[in-house]
């Protein structure tokens, strides 16, 4: 009963258009102090508790040094590059833009500062060449959402902050997924242009792609900074967002001097204000978790489940059904810290690793940024593109069904995520 109240109360705020983290703390405030005895007391030490954990911290500093590359020319140098290694291939431009959404990806953590940054730049070039709109769209827009799965990963943060789990253990097990969604939404890229016959660049020489690669050397380095500090044990994740953002800020501003340090105020107060909306999500979900331990209800579900006699792979379904109904309605950031705290438990007590739920539900996430009505990346793709919501939904549709593939084999074979974090010995 408490359950449906909860819901109930959510899913009705959220209908008045109101902000999904005002209504997920109104909810919760309403049945805190109407319902229960909880003291006020509590719910505040629970606040400051919820927030006081060195893996939050790695969120702003992420956010800062995605802005920082998505202002400073970086995304430009990563499109260089991957033209010059892939243009001349059936749907080549197309293809460099998977390729270049997925190495920004791992620079950024950001799946819409992806689509804004490459698109920007690709789809115009795109179109110039030859190329229909729509196709250019669909690939950009489906090919952004690797920013959430490619380490290092915002949303796999927040999953790590909100379960307790090792944030570099969650990175590793997202690389082989990340390579191989990139692999496969090129391969629809490349075999919609072969049918197609579109365009094919010059194949350009070894010289050409050796300047390309030294123009994004400072970009791509990034990446090894990143993730080579992390698992080489020279400075934690949290640590590795700061480095990455001061990193970011200098190659920027006094490397390519694309970002005037006059801009650079602009930048600090975006990245502030995005910063501050996913930490009030946070700060509410630090309260939604708190309330459904109170009131016993992922007890209660686990009891439920065990009645049912649920295989793993029937709750993992169940688990998909829920996330993608969730996408409809919700963003990636709220979906895990509302959903994880819940699923959790009860994916342990099954067996499920819950570094394997953390992908699955990461994936999930990907296939809501790219379905209407609330897909992040349709509107952001929109609106690079200039399309309708209606006109790129149907664009995307070759590449989610690729998505939606993925998404299966995620949930039915749980070596894709744990394969590296075993064999360098993160999960046993």
């Amino acid at each position: 009963m408490s359950a449906l109240i909860i819901f109930g109360l959510l899913i009705v705020l959220m209908l008045t258009s109101m902000p999904i983290s005002i209504a997920l703390g109104l909810s919760v405030l309403t049945f805190l102090f109407t319902m229960t005895d909880v003291p006020i007391e509590s719910v505040g030490l629970k606040l400051f508790s919820g927030l006081d954990n060195f893996g939050v911290m790695a969120i702003p500093f992420f956010i800062l040094a995605g802005t920082f590359l998505t202002r400073g020319g970086v995304a430009k140098r990563m499109i260089n590059f991957t033209v010059s290694l892939l243009g001349h291939w059936h749907g080549g431009l197309g293809l460099a833009g998977v390729l270049a959404c997925a190495i920004f990806a791992a620079i950024s953590g950001s799946s819409v500062a992806t689509v804004a940054a490459i698109g920007t730049i690709i789809l115009p070039a795109m179109v110039d060449n030859g190329f229909p709109k729509k196709f250019g769209a669909g690939v950009i827009t489906t090919s952004g959402a690797l920013g959430i799965l490619v380490p290092p990963s915002i949303i796999l943060v927040l999953y790590g902050v909100s379960t307790n789990m090792s944030i570099g253990s969650l990175f590793m097990a997202g690389v082989v997924p990340g390579l191989m969604l990139a692999l496969m939404l090129g391969f629809v890229t490349w075999l919609i242009a072969w049918k197609n016959n579109y365009p094919r660049l010059p194949k350009a020489s070894w010289r050409n792609r050796f300047i390309a690669f030294k123009d994004a050397f400072w970009g791509l380095a990034l990446i090894a900074v990143v993730l080579g500090g992390i698992y080489s044990g020279v400075f934690t994740p949290t640590e590795a967002a700061a480095i990455a953002a001061v990193y970011s800020f200098i190659i920027t501003v006094f490397v390519y001097r694309e970002l005037k340090l006059s801009e650079v105020p602009k930048v600090l107060l975006q990245a502030a204000s995005l910063s501050s909306m996913l930490l009030y999500i946070i700060t509410n979900a630090v309260l939604f978790s708190f309330l459904m331990t109170h009131e016993q209800i992922p007890q209660t579900m686990a009891a439920w489940i065990v009645l049912q006699h649920f295989s793993v792979w029937q709750f993992l379904l169940v688990i998909n059904v829920i996330m993608l109904v969730a996408g409809n309605v919700m963003d990636p950031s709220s979906i895990i810290l509302i959903l994880a705290p819940l699923l959790f438990p009860l994916a342990v007590s099954l067996g499920i690793n819950p570094i394997h739920l953390g992908i699955l539900m990461v994936v999930n996430a990907e296939v809501g940024l790219c379905h209407p009505p609330v897909g992040l990346n349709l509107y952001v793709g929109a609106g690079v593109a200039k399309m309708g919501i209606s006109e790129i939904t149907v664009a995307v549709l070759p590449w989610l069904s690729a998505m939606i593939v993925f998404l299966l084999m995620i949930t039915f074979i749980p070596e894709i995520s744990l394969w590296l974090p075993r064999f360098l010995g993160l999960v046993n």
